[in-house]
């Protein structure tokens, strides 16, 4: 016989029961036990129904985290033409959110900048490739750009630490049109999207103020920073000393680069994805000053058919190398007009081919002779801004074009040239505008510093011995320092400098395998 007290799933002892229940009828102590298997059933029922409701919210973030999967392969099938890489690859997706009730898909693509040349090309495309999934009903993609930066390491000037890119327009030669090449491709730019400035580094004769008509043309001063405000027409920053109210500078060159320093380092551009620089002619001391202060991305050079000009811009384009500053384009103005029916070319052919095939510069473009083009130089009005559908302004679109691309392009190589991998202990390098790749041990890098640190200046005795550095040191940050070096610095606090060209020159690690855990 079934004691009173038993159950079919548990048995409680009576002691127990009595110290709960007191000295109870046995019909009461028998309703009382029923209360109990009958709660216990109702705790095992909940106790599943939260075993089953876990289950579901891990089955629902597996199925979010499946999805967005399906989303990021989807979208690695665009790929950068600039970089040749997925989009994926390249950082460019954020924030995507997967909706799984109104099955919809939520993303933004952060490009390199606003200017990007093929923005509505990536946001058609993105939408088509994820609306492709059998399970997408709605695709809402957001286009935006990185926030405007310079790439290079080390301490900027305050004005400059917010420009993304800075173009040197240059021709070391007077006459050629290169104002009017640095005015019209700023405000191509500016056109395109981008936050561009244009600063007139010719003291001796300032072209901007009469290229560019802005209601304030003199620049002021903010009376808290000591910063000077840069003047503005058509939405692009402008800093020229003939802004200053003195015209033209009669001053000696140690004076100059000091006037051309101040103007561009203590002016307040704010954020900037783009600052043209139109360089003043020659290979002097202003272009020293400018290359050193500020971290020239790249450089465009302006030229004409004559041979004599060839000669000169052959100066610039080699001051620029020997800077590590890539020169990216050539512009040849002047080159022919169109009359009756004929193309003439009045001062011969040639000029701008030979710098190309000579320095091995990408891009070569002709610009025609334009009475519209020199008059826009003289009332103050660009010709892009003024025609920006005329066969000038499709010149300058397609040198905007290349500016963007070269410049994404050299910020990709120039931040990634060198790396450490902490999978097989090495760094890895990769030099601008070179294919091959090569790894190095950390210690040997290391030892072969040349600063005064690591060697004596005078006698050049090595100060730092071998046995000072670990053979297991590792290095704790890599930044790129223009585009001819990379800041290493090491668990010791020691900043070391290391010049692409030093770096080559290291004994190399040979067959650098995996380790087995990858």
């Amino acid at each position: 016989m079934q004691s009173l007290y038993s159950a079919p799933s548990f048995r409680l002892p009576i002691p127990i029961l009595r110290s709960i229940y007191g000295t109870l009828p046995r019909e009461n102590a028998f309703r009382n036990q029923t209360c109990i298997r009958a709660n216990l059933q109702s705790v095992n029922l909940n106790s599943g129904r939260v075993r089953a409701t876990s289950a579901s919210a891990d089955a629902s973030t597996m199925s979010v985290e499946m999805a967005k999967r399906d989303v990021l392969v989807a979208l690695s099938q665009i790929i950068d033409p600039d970089f040749g890489t997925d989009i994926v690859s390249c950082g460019f997706v954020k924030d995507l959110e997967i909706n799984e009730t109104k099955e919809e898909v939520s993303f933004r693509l952060e490009l390199t900048t606003p200017a990007c040349p093929i923005k509505d090309m990536f946001e058609e495309k993105a939408n088509e490739v994820v609306a492709a999934l059998p399970w997408v009903k709605k695709v809402n993609v957001t286009m935006s750009a990185q926030p405007a930066k310079p790439v290079f390491a080390g301490e900027l000037p305050k004005g400059l630490q917010k420009i993304s890119n800075i173009i040197a327009v240059s021709s070391c030669k007077g006459g050629v049109g290169k104002s009017t090449v640095a005015v019209n491709l700023a405000y191509t730019l500016a056109g395109m999207g981008a936050r561009v400035g244009i600063f007139d580094a010719d003291v001796f004769g300032p072209s901007l103020p009469t290229m560019v008509s802005p209601e304030n043309r003199l620049l002021e001063m903010n009376p808290e920073t000591r910063s000077i405000l840069p003047t503005e027409y058509l939405g692009v920053k402008l800093v020229s000393f003939g802004f200053a109210g003195q015209g033209r500078a009669i001053m000696r060159g140690p004076m100059v680069s000091g006037v051309v320093n101040q103007l561009l380092t203590t002016a307040e551009w704010g954020e900037l994805d783009y600052l043209v620089i139109d360089m003043p002619p020659g290979t002097g001391d202003i272009h020293l000053t400018l290359c050193q202060v500020a971290p020239l991305t790249a450089a465009v050079i302006v030229t004409t058919p004559q041979k004599l000009s060839f000669i000169d811009v052959a100066k610039g384009v080699r001051m620029f190398s020997k800077l590590k500053v890539p020169c990216i384009a050539v512009v040849e103005n002047m080159c022919y007009f169109d009359a009756d029916g004929k193309r003439y070319f009045p001062f011969g052919k040639g000029s701008g081919t030979q710098v190309v095939q000579q320095f091995g510069i990408p891009h070569l473009f002709d610009l025609p002779i334009r009475p519209t083009l020199s008059a826009s130089g003289d009332d103050g009005m660009p010709e892009v801004a003024r025609d920006p559908q005329g066969e000038v302004a499709k010149t300058f679109q397609d040198l905007g074009v290349c500016v963007v691309q070269q410049c994404a392009k050299i910020r990709q190589q120039v931040s990634t040239a060198v790396s450490y991998d902490r999978l097989r202990k090495v760094i890895r390098v990769k030099v601008p505008d070179s294919d091959e790749e090569f790894f190095l041990h950390p210690a040997t890098v290391r030892r072969n510093d040349r600063s005064a640190q690591s060697v004596d200046e005078w006698t050049g005795e090595q100060k730092m011995q071998y046995g000072d550095v670990p053979e297991d040191i590792e290095p704790e940050e890599i930044r790129a320092m223009g585009n001819y070096a990379v800041s290493i610095t090491w668990p010791d606090g020691f900043s070391q400098i290391a010049p692409y060209d030093q770096l080559e020159m290291i004994e190399r690690l040979v067959d650098v395998p995996l380790p087995a855990s990858a």
